[in-house]
């Protein structure tokens, strides 16, 4: 029987531990949280992340608790035109899910294969040639013939196999929250929900969850928004940051006043916004029999500027099942460790270059840099969503 052990249960390792398991891998899946839980918001999942979630077993249902995302244009402040809405292709679309009903799918996808042991946090790991991969807590040790770091941007994995990959601010904090409908305001028609806003060193973005009165097999529908600010992350209670972020947004057209006037502190779930610079060198380490891949935030954290963090690690999900599907401990699943590797770091190399570009302008501050950025917007912004659109849609897992 191969085993494996999945340190994290994110979105990623939830993802991953079941495909394992589907695939006949006996997995230990380590979680430092007292239980699985997932945040009270929501997510988007571009083409390639709903792809990669076909490809893993769990595309049934999907449509049930995602909801299409329009493209909506960008306006200014004053609510000028920044850039227009324009046409998205079908293949192009992104949809918008609560993450609760992605969790609740992914776990249904556990099975019975998979041992979940929660109030674990992994401070050791061994991956040497002559051992089998092991991680641990200071109290027990997880063998295994496969480890897979999902823990997060802050990995205690990644920091021991590839130290010089370090956690640094992007220079702003983000907040989310879901506004449920039964306390979601009533917009008139020429008032969309659906939009994206963006000033100076400030961003704005909203989209429905479901229609009002429907949820569409979800009963956690509502409004989702998220904000953005430059700076960092504010100690304050969240009634205080809520306080905050209307003020911040006091002017800014409609509907944001009234989606920040509906939400109650407790909607509210802050971000502070750091990346990976540089990236690992690599993702996967031969040790004994088999090794240890890097996974999600642990191997790849950007800004959430393009919304592609979660939809990368469900690629990554779906390129390891694939390439260890067959392998056994031994040199066929060290060659896999190392394929598994060869496969996602470009690809990861290629989306962090493009996120870094959107950080850019999105942080552009001062009067005559804000003048400068909105004038060429119109040609950036499409340029820059149209390349990550494409790349996100041309992605395909491997055979």
């Amino acid at each position: 029987m191969r085993t494996a052990v999945v340190v994290g249960a994110g979105i990623g390792g939830l993802a991953t531990a079941g495909a394992l398991a589907r695939s006949g891998w006996q997995v230990t899946l380590l979680e430092r949280g007292d239980r699985v839980r997932a945040e009270r918001t929501a997510l988007v999942l571009w083409p390639n992340g709903v792809r990669a979630l076909r490809a893993l077993g769990l595309g049934e249902g999907l449509a049930a608790i995602a909801t299409p995302l329009p493209d909506v244009g960008v306006r200014r402040p004053d609510g000028h035109w920044l850039v227009q809405p324009r046409p998205v292709p079908g293949d192009r679309a992104p949809v918008v899910v609560h993450r609760e009903d992605l969790h609740d799918a992914l776990v249904a996808g556990l099975g019975d294969r998979v041992e979940i042991r929660t109030g674990v946090e992994v401070r050791t790991v061994r991956a040497t040639d002559g051992e089998r991969p092991t991680v641990g807590d200071g109290r027990s040790s997880y063998e295994a013939d496969l480890v897979v770091a999902a823990d997060g941007i802050d990995s205690a994995v990644r920091r021991r196999l590839a130290p010089g990959a370090t956690v640094v601010s992007s220079g702003c904090a983000a907040w989310r929250a879901v506004i449920p409908w039964y306390r979601a305001p009533q917009l008139p028609v020429d008032r969309p929900v659906d939009g994206e806003t963006l000033g100076a060193g400030y961003r704005f973005v909203a989209a429905s969850l479901g229609d009002r009165g429907s949820s569409g097999g979800s009963t956690r529908g509502g409004i989702y928004w998220v904000a953005t600010a430059a700076g960092a992350s504010r100690p304050e209670p969240p009634a205080t940051q809520l306080a905050l972020l209307r003020r911040w947004f006091a002017d800014w057209p409609a509907p944001i006043g009234d989606l920040l006037a509906a939400t109650e502190p407790e909607d509210l779930v802050q971000q502070e916004v750091r990346e990976l610079r540089p990236l690992p060198k690599s993702y996967g380490f031969p040790a004994g029999a088999g090794g240890v891949v890097l996974l999600g935030d642990s191997a790849h954290a950007m800004p959430h500027h393009l919304g592609q963090g979660a939809c990368l690690a469900l690629e990554d999900a779906a390129t390891l099942r694939s390439v260890v599907r067959e392998a056994v401990p031994g040199a066929p699943l060290r060659e896999a460790v190392e394929s598994y590797s060869r496969l996602r770091r470009p690809r990861a190399v290629t989306v962090v270059r493009q996120t870094r570009r959107m950080s850019a302008v999105l942080q552009t501050r001062g009067r005559l840099a804000l003048r400068a950025r909105d004038a060429a917007l119109g040609t950036i912004t499409p340029r820059l969503m149209g390349s990550a659109a494409t790349a996100a849609a041309q992605w395909r897992p491997p055979a």
